[in-house]
């Protein structure tokens, strides 16, 4: 996995969960799903990355 794929990959996984977090303390669902979204899309990455090195080797 390409460093700054990996690290774009975590930081939207870490920022999507706080915004899901946030969204769920405060009773705000819409933030809720935009974080989760955002969580999403970064567990996405992150598996993308994940194949490419798999079949690298």
């Amino acid at each position: 996995m390409s460093a700054g794929e990996k690290a774009k990959a975590k930081t939207e996984q870490a920022k999507g969960g706080a915004k899901e977090a946030v969204g769920n303390a405060l009773g705000n669902e819409r933030m809720a799903a935009e974080g989760q979204a955002e969580r999403r899309t970064g567990d996405a990455r992150e598996a993308k990355e994940k194949t490419k090195d798999a079949f690298k080797h």
